[in-house]
């Protein structure tokens, strides 16, 4: 049951009997004019440049030579990764997981998009600190294609006589799982990282693949990002063939000197031939562990086809809690946001969770995103408010992201919490005259009196766990539980 805003609350429940008369949801007038209907083959059509993909614009496509997406393609959306640089934030929970805008995670963004795109055939794959990923995921999309054949299903990591290590990369994950994922005749699978931020119509990149008879299609950015270590790089041809795949190191940004190819950053979106994808895991590199790295240059050094797809609308990747904090400033733009969340023809969804709305009383609230179920009398600009927090009064938050508490109190419960919390002195929440500034306030984190978490020495990087908080890119970051004490000055 899942639930999409703000054109629908979070706190709304949806009948089952009516979503059955709906190909997704109360969406009937949208998919029916963006359902998936491809263009005829690249054999008829003149040769292609460089793919572009307008995520805004819908498109109207004439009768399709090739069976309908939702029957043809599943989607692998990886949640997790052992080496995530958004720590703290993934101390107890996986990337895909992290509260994002108030009411939602970053796995909602991805799993949208499939529903969005016609694709309802999702696994998700989850390994590291995978808790909250799983229990969000089997919560919030459990009967979201009721009566359509369709399916979000966790396949968490395990072991067994075979294989008695854990997935050692994305690659290794898919080798393990292929029993599960060929349970449907699907012709295609769509590779996705689940703590991305954008927008994509995948119907347009299945067309893209389909015509050009690709094996693998690789979705890439319009722009080179040399600024992030790490980025797979794509050398393409003038026939938008990729003939190189490098993964860009700190030192040494790769530009090609060849007018004749183009570098282009890849996102990591990998649309690869059912068939492909079995003989490459299984057969070609049985050893390989990761796509960028192992499988995909080895598909190019064995002759596969592989393609590049532009993607030219808003995309980040999470890579720093610096890029975590700015993509969460995008939302309280009143224009030209980055990413929208009020997109009514491509919604967002999540869990209903069936909160009370926010309660403010004698506060001053500007350029602020407010979640379900808060208390709120205090000031605040700039922020992000997640659901049912807890703010005093006289507190000024600004600049910030407070990502809310897991627990609802009640002003009478909130002394008793106090009391049977083992050891703890503060309740849940922000309290009296406490002033925040450009901070990332984790779930559950207990901010006392008269507090000031404004990083006062300016501080770029600092580990100060010890004490429930570190400082990245000059942001303060509390994390999750940590209880800062009254008069407490970060």
């Amino acid at each position: 049951m899942v639930t999409m805003g703000p054109y629908c609350s979070s706190t709304t429940i949806v009948d089952p009997q009516a979503n059955a008369k709906l190909p997704f949801l109360g969406l009937a007038h949208n998919h029916h004019r963006k359902r998936c209907s491809l263009k005829l083959p690249s054999s008829v059509l003149p040769t292609p440049s460089l793919f572009i993909s307008n995520s805004h614009q819908p498109h109207d496509y004439p009768i399709s030579l090739f069976p309908p997406v939702d029957q043809s393609v599943a989607a692998i959306v990886f949640g997790d990764g052992s080496e995530s640089r958004l720590y703290p934030l993934t101390k107890r929970r996986s990337e895909g997981a992290i509260p994002m805008a108030a009411n939602y995670r970053l796995i909602d963004v991805v799993v949208s998009n499939c529903i969005n795109s016609n694709i309802n055939k999702i696994y998700a794959l989850t390994q590291f600190n995978s808790t909250s990923l799983n229990l969000h995921l089997s919560r919030a999309y459990s009967g979201v294609f009721r009566g359509k054949q369709g399916f979000v299903e966790v396949v968490a990591a395990y072991q067994s006589t075979e294989d008695q290590g854990w997935f050692q990369g994305n690659a290794d994950a898919i080798r393990r799982c292929l029993w599960v994922l060929e349970e449907y005749p699907v012709a295609e699978f769509l590779v996705l990282p689940g703590h991305h931020l954008y927008r994509m119509d995948y119907q347009n990149l299945i067309e893209a693949h389909r015509n050009s008879k690709a094996d693998i299609t690789i979705v890439a950015l319009s722009d080179t990002r040399d600024q992030d270590p790490g980025f797979g790089l794509l050398k393409v041809n003038s026939g938008n063939q990729v003939i190189e795949f490098t993964l860009k190191s700190e030192r040494d940004p790769i530009k090609s000197k060849n007018i004749a190819y183009t570098n282009v950053s890849s996102t990591g979106i990998y649309l690869i031939n059912r068939d492909a994808m079995s003989k490459l895991v299984k057969e070609y590199f049985p050893g390989a562990n990761d796509f960028g790295s192992e499988l995909i240059p080895g598909a190019i050094s064995i002759g596969m086809k592989i393609e590049a797809y532009l993607f030219d609308g808003y995309w980040e990747d999470m890579r720093s809690i610096k890029a975590f904090y700015q993509a969460n400033m995008e939302c309280i733009k009143k224009s030209n946001m980055r990413y929208n969340f009020y997109d009514r023809d491509s919604p967002l969804y999540t869990m209903p969770r069936c909160l009370p709305p926010s309660l403010v009383s004698d506060a001053v609230i500007s350029d602020s995103v407010i979640g379900d179920g808060c208390i709120l009398n205090c000031k605040i600009k700039r922020t992000i408010v997640g659901m049912m927090t807890r703010i005093e009064d006289g507190a000024v938050i600004e600049d910030s992201v407070i990502m809310g508490s897991d627990i609802y109190q009640q002003k009478e419960d909130v002394q008793q919490s106090v009391n049977d919390d083992k050891g703890k002195t503060i309740p849940i929440g922000i309290g009296e005259n406490t002033q925040i500034r450009k901070a990332i306030i984790d779930k559950n984190a207990r901010i006392g009196k008269n507090v000031k978490i404004i990083n006062k020495d300016n501080v770029q990087e600092g580990n100060r766990e010890a004490n429930g908080y570190i400082i990245s890119g000059g942001i303060v970051v509390v994390l999750r539980g940590a209880e800062i004490a009254d008069g407490s000055i970060l």
